[in-house]
């Protein structure tokens, strides 16, 4: 398989980080049907459901080819997206949540996930800077997508402008998946190629695998799916944040967080 050639495949048990994921009720509906789907907050691909709450979305939006429709909802809906498809075919769901900070109170905390999310040498840049050993706040937005098969399910996930953004270039619903599921990971007007991304695999009886592979020189990732499968995939940036940032919010790191889901048809 071309897999082996493009990426590397690493399974491990990662240190604890919290993902923000869209999760349909169901992936594959009818044309007379509901896209029903909860935004959940967690790790492992299992965490907390969160009711719609205007204050902390920044975008919420369905995309059905070239047509797209903003999400309304009422303040404590669960499921946070309940509203009939935009048509026919591959329905994307794309969330965009307001920032938020986390501090840390020691290096050690922040270097677990440095190393975790796979983010380089940052110690170096940040004693240049010199910031502190400890007590420190991160600014971090969360970039979520999900792909809903409606009816037939026929049509291509997009870039949708989320300035970091994963986009599946297999239709995990109408493709053959016999040589993987290919997804292609952006950072604004640039492809990440060899950059890590993690793929949690979930499945029916609820069991979650986690495996890291790498990008290659194009942003392209390669990884095995199974049927009756659900899946996300998960990719960091970590930047520092802009002066107008950290002055409104005194971080001194800032992360952007990209993230998939879709399930394999049994």
């Amino acid at each position: 398989m071309r897999i082996l050639a493009l990426i590397l495949a690493i399974v491990t048990t990662p240190v604890a980080a919290h993902e923000l994921w869209i999760e349909p009720l169901a992936y594959q509906i009818g044309a007379d049907q509901r896209l029903e789907a909860n935004i959940v907050n967690g790790e492992e691909f299992e965490g907390v459901i969160l009711s719609f709450l205007p204050r902390n979305i920044e975008n919420f939006v369905v995309f059905a080819g070239e047509t797209a429709k903003r999400v309304d909802g009422r303040p404590g809906d669960k499921p946070a997206l309940n509203q009939a498809p935009l048509a026919e075919g591959l329905n994307i769901i794309a969330y965009q949540a307001r920032v938020a900070t986390l501090n840390y109170a020691n290096w050690e905390k922040f270097q677990k996930f440095v190393d975790h999310k796979d983010l380089g040498d940052i110690r170096p840049l940040h004693d240049a800077r010199g910031l502190p050993e400890g007590d420190f706040d991160e600014v971090y937005g969360r970039y979520s997508k999900s792909l809903i098969g409606v009816s037939d399910a026929v049509g291509s996930d997009r870039r949708i402008g989320l300035e970091t953004e994963l986009v599946a270039l297999t239709n995990p619903y109408t493709d053959d998946l016999s040589d993987g599921m290919r997804v292609q990971l952006h950072y604004r007007n640039e492809l990440r190629g060899n950059e890590q991304i993690e793929v949690f695999e979930k499945a029916p009886d609820e069991n979650v695998t986690i495996t890291l592979y790498r990008t290659d020189e194009n942003g392209i990732g390669i990884f095995p799916v199974k049927p009756g499968h659900s899946y996300m995939v998960d990719a960091v940036v970590l930047r520092e944040p802009s002066e107008a940032l950290a002055a409104e919010t005194g971080a001194v790191w800032q992360t952007l967080w990209a993230n998939l889901t879709f399930a394999v048809p049994d």
